[in-house]
C-alpha cells in the first residue's frame, strides 16, 4: 500500500510535464517547421493589436523598449541623417538597435522588430562607412557583376552596425534628368536598369538553385532584407518633377517603368516601396490595380509593401487632410507595412477603428501580416534578433574601399580627348614641372560623395566621414618631383602668369536629394561656369564634371581640352586619379543621353527626334599608359 501512492505521483507528475511541454510548444518558433507553417500558426494566436502593431513602422526618434513592446511595433527605421550619434561607432549602432529590439522581445509572443535604413550607395548615414559611387554611375560600368558586388558589400557594412533591412535598391527608370532623383537611377534604358538588378542578390543573397524563384530570400546573417523601389513609374514625371504625374499608356508604363520589376520579384527581393508619384492621375499609394492587381497578383510577389515616407499622408492634397481614408485607400490597395514614421498612436488608432467598423476585411489585414512575418522567419530573424559586435571590422574595411575605387574607375566615361585622336591629353603625364588643380569639387569630400551622404541632402566638408579627395588623389599620384598647385577659383591673370603644365579642373552640383534636386535649367552652379573659362583659356586643361546627371555643358567645350564625367563617385577619390593618369584605361559608357539644351528634354535613346550633345552608350575609350 505505501508504493501506490508514490508511483499515482509519478503518473501525474509524467502527464502533467507532457501536457506542460505541450502547451508550451509553438511552431512559430520551431525553426525546423515549413516558413509558411510558422507564419499561419503565429498569425492564429495574434490579436488584431498585434496584427497591427507589425504593420507600423517609426523612426528611432520616437522608438524606445517601452513604445516597441505596448504597441507591438513591427518595424523602426532611421530615415535619412537619423542617428544615435554624431560619428557613431558600429558598436553604438548595434546598442540601440537591441534596446529598441529588447522591447520586442518582451512582448507576449516576442516578435521581433525589423530595423530599416537608406542604404542607396553604400551604408550612407554612418560614418566612416565606404560610400560607393551613386547608381547612375554604377550604370555607366556596364557591369551587373560589380553591381552585385557592390551589394554584398553593402549588406556587411550595414550588418556591421547590428541593422538587417536597407531601402534599396532604387530601380526606377530616369527618363528626364531634370528629376533630383536622377542619380539614384542606373540609366533611362529599362534594359539596362534591369541588368542592374543583380544587386538584389547581392545584397540578399543567391537564391538555392533547388528552391522556388519569385520567393522572398535572405541567405542569413551576413545579408540584408532589400527593397525594390519606387513603385512604379517615379522616374517618369512631367518634366522630372518629383512626386509628380506620370503621363503613360500602360503599354509604356509595363515596358519601361515596370520593366525592372519583373527582375526584382524573380530574384526574390523581400519587399517593394510604393512610389510618391501617380499614374495618369492617380497616386501610386492609392492605386490597387497596380500594388493588389498587378504587383502581388500577376507577378506572384510575395514579400511585403511598404509605404514610402509618410506616403499615405500624401494620397491627399495637402496632406493629412483626410487621414482616416488616407489609411482606408493605402492599406486597402495592398500596402503592408506602413512607414508612418511619428505619429503611430494616431495610425494604430485609425486603423483598427477601420477595422473594427469592418471598412477594412480583416483578409487584408492577415494578408499585410502574414507577408512580413514570412519575410522575418525567411531571414532567420526570430532565431537571431539580437546583433553582436562580431561584423563591425567590416565597417569602411580596407577590400570595400577598394571595391569603390575599381568601381569609380569603371564608371568614369571620357566625353573628349584633344582636339583629334592624334593629340589626346589623356592620359595625363605623371611627370611635369607644376600642374594647377582648381575648382569648387577638387577638394571636398561631401561634394563629390553628393545628396544621401551622412545627412538626406548631402553635405560639404572633408571631416564628415573617411575618405580620398580628388586632389589628394592627384598628389598620390603624380611624380614626387612634380609641384601640385591649388587654386580653388583662380582668375585668368593667375593662370597665365604661373606657366603650368595643364590643369585639371573639378566642378559640379552642389549635393542635393529628392526634391530638392528638381531642376529646370540644369545649369552648373557658380562659379564653375567662371573657373571652366579662366583656367581653360589659357592652358591646357581637363575638365571633370562632378554631378549626379548630364548638365548643361555645350557653352564651354570648345575650351576644353578634354572633359570627364565622374558621376558622384563616392568616398573614393583615388579611382579618378587612377584613370586620368593612366594606371587603368576608360572604359565607361553615357547610362543617360547628353543633351544640348534643356529645351530638348525629355530625350532618350530610341526617341524619334535624337539630337543629342552625347549619345546614350557614348565613352571614348583609353588604355592604361606605360611608365614614364
Amino acid at each position: 500500500m505505501g508504493k501506490a501512492p508514490s508511483i499515482l505521483g509519478a503518473i501525474m507528475f509524467l502527464y502533467c510535464w507532457i501536457w506542460v511541454a505541450n502547451a508550451e510548444y509553438n511552431a512559430y518558433q520551431d525553426p525546423k517547421q515549413p516558413v509558411m507553417k510558422r507564419v499561419k500558426d503565429l498569425l492564429s494566436k495574434m490579436t488584431l493589436q498585434e496584427k497591427i502593431g507589425q504593420m507600423t513602422q517609426i523612426d528611432r526618434l520616437v522608438a524606445s523598449a517601452d513604445v516597441l513592446d505596448k504597441y507591438y511595433i513591427g518595424s523602426v527605421l532611421s530615415g535619412g541623417g537619423s542617428v544615435p550619434s554624431r560619428k557613431a561607432s558600429p558598436e553604438a549602432w548595434v546598442d540601440m538597435v537591441n534596446g529598441f529590439q529588447k522591447g520586442s522581445l518582451s512582448t507576449r509572443l516576442k516578435i521581433p522588430m525589423l530595423y530599416g535604413i537608406d542604404a542607396v550607395h553604400g551604408h550612407n548615414n554612418v560614418y566612416r562607412a565606404t560610400i560607393f559611387p551613386h547608381n547612375v554611375a554604377i550604370g555607366a560600368t556596364r557591369d551587373p557583376q560589380l553591381a552585385k558586388r557592390i551589394g554584398a558589400a553593402t549588406a556587411l557594412e550595414v550588418r556591421a552596425t547590428g541593422i538587417p533591412y536597407v531601402f534599396a535598391p532604387c530601380v526606377a527608370v530616369c527618363r528626364d534628368p531634370r528629376w533630383g532623383r536622377c542619380f539614384e537611377s542606373y540609366s533611362e534604358d529599362p534594359k539596362l536598369v534591369r541588368a542592374m538588378t543583380e544587386i538584389i542578390p547581392g545584397l540578399q543573397g543567391e537564391i538555392p538553385s533547388n528552391s522556388p524563384k519569385a520567393v522572398p530570400f535572405v541567405a542569413g546573417q551576413q545579408k540584408v532584407v532589400a527593397c525594390a523601389k519606387h513603385y512604379v513609374g517615379d522616374g517618369g514625371t512631367t518634366r522630372g518633377r518629383n512626386e509628380n504625374n506620370t503621363l503613360a499608356s500602360r503599354h509604356d508604363l509595363l515596358g519601361i517603368h515596370m520593366a525592372p520589376y519583373y527582375n526584382a520579384v524573380i530574384k526574390g527581393v523581400a519587399s517593394v516601396m510604393v512610389s510618391y508619384s501617380s499614374w495618369n492621375g492617380v497616386k501610386m499609394h492609392a492605386n490597387r490595380d497596380l500594388i493588389t492587381g498587378f504587383l502581388k497578383n500577376t507577378l506572384h510577389f510575395r514579400g511585403f509593401v511598404i509605404s514610402d515616407w509618410q506616403g499615405i499622408d500624401r494620397i491627399t492634397s495637402p496632406p493629412h487632410l483626410n487621414y482616416t481614408y488616407s489609411i482606408l485607400a493605402g492599406v486597402g490597395a495592398g500596402i503592408d507595412m506602413i512607414m508612418v514614421p511619428y505619429d503611430y498612436k494616431e495610425f494604430i488608432s485609425g486603423l483598427t477603428s477601420l477595422v473594427e467598423r469592418k471598412f477594412i476585411p480583416m483578409s487584408r489585414i492577415d494578408d499585410a501580416v502574414a507577408r512580413i512575418l514570412r519575410v522575418k522567419f525567411t531571414m532567420g530573424l526570430f532565431e537571431r534578433p539580437l546583433a553582436d559586435y562580431s561584423m563591425a571590422k567590416y565597417l569602411g574595411s580596407q577590400e570595400h574601399r577598394e571595391l569603390a575605387r575599381e568601381a569609380v574607375r569603371k564608371s568614369l566615361v571620357l566625353l573628349k580627348n584633344g582636339g583629334s585622336a592624334d593629340e589626346p591629353l589623356i592620359p595625363l603625364p605623371k611627370k611635369a614641372s607644376k600642374i594647377l588643380v582648381a575648382g569648387t569639387h577638387a577638394d571636398n569630400i561631401g561634394y563629390q560623395c553628393g545628396g544621401w551622404t551622412i545627412e538626406w541632402q548631402g553635405i560639404s566638408g572633408n571631416n564628415i566621414t573617411a575618405g580620398t579627395t580628388i586632389l589628394s588623389a592627384i598628389k598620390n599620384t603624380v611624380n614626387p618631383k612634380t609641384r601640385v598647385v591649388f587654386q580653388e577659383n583662380p582668375d585668368s591673370a593667375y593662370v597665365k602668369a604661373n606657366k603650368f603644365s595643364y590643369a585639371i579642373v573639378v566642378v559640379g552640383e552642389l549635393p542635393y536629394a529628392e526634391t530638392f534636386g528638381d531642376s529646370t535649367n540644369l545649369t552648373l552652379p557658380d562659379p564653375g561656369p567662371s573657373i571652366i573659362t579662366n583656367v581653360c583659356a589659357s592652358v591646357r586643361c581637363v575638365v571633370v564634371l562632378v554631378t549626379g546627371r548630364p548638365v548643361v555643358i555645350q557653352p564651354y567645350l570648345a575650351q576644353m581640352d578634354a572633359l570627364v564625367a565622374a558621376w558622384l563617385p563616392g568616398t573614393e577619390g583615388q579611382g579618378v586619379a587612377d584613370v586620368l593618369f593612366g594606371d587603368y584605361g576608360f572604359s565607361g559608357k553615357l547610362p543617360r543621353t547628353w543633351f544640348k539644351t534643356v529645351d530638348q528634354l525629355p530625350m532618350n535613346v530610341g526617341d524619334r527626334h535624337y539630337d543629342p550633345l552625347f549619345p546614350f552608350g557614348y565613352g571614348l575609350t583609353t588604355h592604361p599608359a606605360k611608365a614614364k
